[in-house]
């Protein structure tokens, strides 16, 4: 095996550079080292075609190593699956109905069977992937895949046609052993549980916006789970708030829980008694990040799921929330402060558009998180609104100022609180409150950073609320700074202009 610092010397000889460009050609080169030049670079879905036709120890080193060079042949809509069986030998078929273009491209009954005729070739398809195919496409193309495919590592299939076609029992022949990436969008399949429990190395699973006649409950998603030991990734998610466990059916928490050993990263869209009958169940050790959005409800009962946070070792450490406010939906991020760099571990949606409930939506699942995770320790809370249209809502909304001290209430070891530009004006009600009946509140707040106001002539009432809940923490004893930045596009960051403590 060649070494990569190796590779990189001689890749400059042949370009005429560095010290070897006089003693080496790409003549001279052996076998075992074009091979890794090769692989170093990568032949990608059809880079490997030029390779081979620049001479014939390029063709023959490229076809003496498919597996090392990941070979393929590429078949779409507008390929012609017959030349290119013609032209070259038998490598692994990928199918790919790329029907993004611009501009666009009609398609025909030829195209349809094209992909058909690809299909075809069972024992040698070992990617499919359907992007945006219509309903009648994806019943023709489902009714050639009635047979198992036995060399088939990766699959997807994205349908935006609300008449969806059922998937079959008998879809790959009910069995798919191979298969490592299994992707699913907007397409009903009841005995999909019985394919996934086949599906023993899949290393990434996604089923995303479900239709209510694809509901799989959370003890069926369990099972499956559980026969999945090598999954990395797994993306759950629901179509509409109909997709719900029946009160009827909704049992205690098993003594036991199904451990998912390999899970790093855990994606959810749908109604909180779904997430909790499910987190209720499992066990993952060493998950990392975790995006949960729900659908808008009135109450949040959320009691398994922040349980399931305090038995992952990665979110009991987070210091850092951030809580945007967009016009479809609100989200907080939890994640750990660095000087360099926020990566979210833990990202909550909640989708409503009316600023009252998703300030009562947040505030229900922040004191529900940061109650049970006693361990987390939030010192950085950042608030501020996502997207200009939020702003005529901040300022229009008759919001009352409880609203606000309900959402900083679950937050009592925040040290610093950074308010983005257009939000002190809607807070300062409350920080006039906190000033004057609640002053012991946030404890341990030291610092407020206004953001993007300094010289923009705020108003009145913010400076004079922020000066009476400055002095009231003063005579409490507990001080706190108030610190105005703006931002620097040299730096690409917001800096302090002027800070002051009364």
């Amino acid at each position: 095996m060649v070494k990569r610092g190796t590779v990189f010397e001689l890749l400059l000889s042949l370009s005429g550079i560095g010290p070897f460009c006089r003693q080496v050609t790409i003549g001279s080169l052996p076998d075992d080292v074009l091979l890794e030049i090769f692989d170093f670079h990568g032949t990608g879905y059809d880079g490997w075609h030029r390779l081979v036709h620049v001479c014939r120890r390029w063709r023959n080193v490229v076809f003496a190593s498919p597996r090392r060079l990941c070979l393929h042949l590429v078949c779409t809509h507008r390929r012609s699956v017959k030349e290119m069986l013609d032209i070259w030998p038998e490598l692994p078929i990928l199918i790919i109905t790329d029907y993004y273009h611009w501009p666009p491209r009609p398609k025909t009954v030829e195209n349809v069977e094209n992909v058909v005729s690809a299909l075809e070739l069972k024992d040698r398809v070992s990617n499919i992937e359907f992007i945006s195919v219509s309903s009648s496409e994806m019943e023709r193309f489902a009714a050639v895949m009635q047979d198992p495919f036995p060399a088939l590592t990766h699959l997807a299939i994205w349908l935006h046609d609300e008449m969806a076609p059922v998937i079959s029992d008998s879809f790959l022949g009910g069995s798919a052993p191979r298969l490592r990436h299994f992707e699913l969008a907007g397409i009903p399949f009841p005995a999909l549980p019985n394919l996934l429990l086949s599906a023993t190395d899949l290393v990434l699973l996604s089923l995303a916006k479900i239709p209510h006649s694809g509901y799989i409950s959370p003890e069926a998603m369990v099972i499956v789970l559980s026969a999945l030991t090598r999954l990395e990734s797994l993306s759950l998610g629901f179509q509409s708030p109909r997709s719900r466990p029946a009160k009827a059916s909704r049992r205690r928490p098993p003594l036991t829980r199904t451990i998912l050993p390999a899970l790093i990263y855990l994606q959810f869209s749908g109604v909180t008694e779904y997430l909790e009958d499910l987190v209720a169940r499992i066990d993952a050790p060493l998950l990392v990040e975790l995006s949960i959005t729900f659908f808008h409800q009135l109450v949040f009962d959320l009691l398994q799921f922040p349980m399931f946070l305090c038995r992952t070792k990665a979110f009991t450490v987070l210091n850092h929330t951030q809580v945007d406010f967009d016009d479809d939906l609100t989200k907080v991020d939890f994640s750990s402060r660095t000087e360099t760099f926020n990566e979210p571990a833990l990202s909550l949606k909640i989708s409503c558009r009316e600023l009252d409930w998703q300030l009562s939506s947040l505030s229900q699942v922040c004191n529900s998180i940061l109650l049970a995770l006693s361990a987390m320790n939030v010192e950085y809370l950042v608030l501020h609104p996502n997207t200009s249209g939020v702003y005529p809502r901040l300022i229009e909304d008759d919001m009352e100022s409880t609203q606000w001290l309900e959402l900083l209430h679950p937050f009592t070891k925040v040290k610093d609180l950074h308010l983005s530009e257009k939000l002190p004006t809607r807070i300062a009600p409350a920080l006039q409150e906190l000033a004057s009946k609640r002053v012991t509140e946030l404890p341990v707040l030291q610092n407020i950073f206004l953001d993007g106001f300094y010289g923009h002539g705020e108003p009145e009432l913010v400076p004079k609320a922020i000066s009476e809940f400055v002095a009231a923490r003063q005579l409490s004893g507990c001080p706190v700074a108030i610190h105005r930045r703006h931002w620097d596009w040299n730096s690409w960051t917001f800096v302090v202009v002027e800070s002051s403590s009364q």
